[in-house]
């Protein structure tokens, strides 16, 4: 933690909240979560080969790992590239990113998920820095959100 002060408007941190994704993307992998289990990890893959942005996509793979190494990947993968995206829509590293935001949700889901599989993995450490940054993204945070 900085001891810097942290300048606050009356209306309090900023927020920010993510570009769309592509509504093709949206739309295959809606159709990829809707398969059979032994298809959906396959048709997941295939939509963030497709879209390597897309943050949800990444997410709902690490969801769908085959162990929890390959989950972890894909979680901190999702959550790089979200750090990326946040940083391209004005956050600079503090502020509110809301799950009430739906444009929002993949990255707050892939960092859930490096949370609890850093946890999983013994990296305690790097799953508390995870829990602690979703509840100061988003006080209203609940972890039962990564299981929808």
């Amino acid at each position: 933690m900085s001891d810097v002060p942290i300048s606050l408007s009356r209306s309090g941190p900023p927020e920010t909240v993510l570009d769309p994704e592509p509504t093709e993307a949206l739309a295959q992998l809606a159709r990829a979560l809707a398969a059979p289990g032994a298809e959906r990890h396959s048709l997941i893959s295939d939509v963030v080969s497709r879209w390597p942005q897309f943050l949800e996509g990444w997410a709902r793979l690490g969801q769908e790992a085959r162990d929890t190494v390959e989950a972890y990947a894909c979680f901190r993968v999702g959550y790089h590239r979200g750090l990326d995206r946040l940083r391209h829509s004005g956050w600079r590293g503090s502020g509110y990113v809301r799950w009430g935001h739906p444009h929002n949700r993949g990255f707050l889901l892939a960092l859930a998920g490096l949370a609890r599989t850093a946890a999983e993995l013994g990296e305690q450490e790097e799953a508390n820095r995870c829990e602690q940054f979703l509840v100061q993204l988003d006080p209203q945070w609940s972890p039962e959100r990564f299981d929808s």
